[in-house]
């Protein structure tokens, strides 16, 4: 089992910042790839980023690439989504996940999950 808990989410103003992070417990960090995924009221959670097992490779939805940044930090068994350029249409709750498959950009394929943080993005 792994336990991933959110922190860091918040009001903002359009074009302000802010970094979430998910610390993780329970079995090796470095056993699981990780991603962020969000979810807007009446819509699907979708993809938003993930890094790989190593942290070396980095993916992004065409929505966020060049505003968000992802890293982990292993010594501190933790996730970092740096959040850029924020936009209304950024409102969402924002969940991290754990998957130990190489398939990163659906919900399915992730086996735990946090209970997300919202952000909620002004205009």
């Amino acid at each position: 089992q792994v336990q991933l808990v959110e922190s860091g989410g918040g009001l903002v103003q359009a074009g302000g910042s802010l970094r979430l992070s998910c610390a993780a417990s329970g079995r090796t960090f470095s056993n699981y790839a990780m991603g962020w995924f969000r979810q807007a009221p009446g819509k699907e959670r979708e993809f938003v980023s993930a890094v790989s097992y190593s942290g070396s490779i980095t993916y992004y939805a065409d929505s966020v690439k060049g505003r968000f940044t992802i890293s982990r930090e292993y010594a501190k068994n933790t996730m970092y989504l740096q959040m850029n350029s924020l936009k209304p249409e950024d409102t969402a709750v924002y969940y991290c996940a754990a998957t130990r498959t190489y398939n990163y950009y659906t919900v399915k394929d992730y086996d735990y999950w946090g209970q997300g943080t919202q952000v909620t993005v002004s205009s």
